[in-house]
C-alpha cells in the first residue's frame, strides 16, 4: 500500500506580488460550497487566510475548565461564545476562544465596541497571540484582551487599546485573581480551577 503525504495548504506569497484580497462575506459563502470545511481552523487578516496553530492538550483541558467557571458565574445581562467567527471588519475575522457581550445585542450585535472581554488560550500560537494578534485586537478597539498561556498558567491582561498596541499590559501569575474591568463577576483564578 502506497501512503502519500498529506497536501500542503499553505504558501508563502513572493513579497511585491499583488495577493487577491477576500471579504468576510465572501469567505462564508466558500464555507457554503464546502471548499472550506465549516470547522477548518483559519483566520482572515486584512483580506489573507491564515491557517491557525493545532491546539494542544494544555489548550482543551484549561478552556474546558474555564467554560465550566464562566457559564456558573455569567452575569443575566452577558452572554459568551467559544472559539467564534469574531467579524471585526468587511476583511479580517478571528477565532478567539471566548467572547463576551451584552444578551441584548445578541450575538448578532457582537462587534468590538460591544465586546466586553476577549480570552485568547494559547499553548503551541502564544507569541502569535501576544504580538501580531494583540496589536489586531487593539487596533479594532476591543477593550480588554487575556492571553492565557495553557501550559505555565499565566495571563497577560491587554487593556487600553490604540493604533500601535495596548498600552496598559500587565503579566499575571496563575495564583492572581483575574478581574475584568467591566465584568467584575467574571474573575477567576487559573490556579484554582480544577483541570481534568
Amino acid at each position: 500500500m502506497t501512503v502519500h503525504p498529506p497536501v500542503t495548504r499553505t504558501t508563502t506569497a513572493a513579497e511585491g506580488l499583488p495577493r487577491w484580497r477576500f471579504t468576510v462575506a465572501e469567505i462564508d459563502r466558500m464555507t457554503e460550497l464546502g471548499i472550506f470545511h465549516e470547522h477548518e481552523r483559519i483566520e482572515l487578516i486584512g483580506g489573507e487566510i491564515v491557517p491557525m496553530a493545532s491546539k494542544g492538550r494544555h489548550h482543551e483541558i484549561l478552556k474546558s475548565a474555564l467554560n465550566l467557571h464562566w457559564a456558573r458565574r455569567l452575569p443575566d445581562d452577558l452572554l459568551f461564545t467559544t472559539e467564534t467567527t469574531f467579524r471585526l471588519s468587511i476583511d479580517t475575522f478571528l477565532e478567539p476562544d471566548f467572547v463576551f457581550y451584552p444578551k441584548a445585542e445578541g450575538w448578532s450585535g457582537l462587534t468590538a465596541a460591544t465586546a466586553r472581554l476577549v480570552v485568547e488560550v494559547a499553548d503551541s500560537s502564544l507569541g502569535w497571540d501576544r504580538g501580531r494578534k494583540a496589536k489586531l485586537y487593539a487596533g479594532f478597539g476591543i477593550a480588554e484582551l487575556w492571553v492565557i498561556d495553557a501550559v505555565r498558567l499565566t495571563t497577560r491582561i491587554h487593556r487600553s487599546p490604540g493604533p500601535d498596541g495596548y498600552t496598559a499590559v500587565t503579566d499575571c501569575a496563575a495564583d492572581v485573581p483575574l478581574v475584568p474591568e467591566q465584568v467584575p463577576a467574571l474573575a477567576v483564578t487559573l490556579a484554582a480551577l480544577e483541570l481534568h
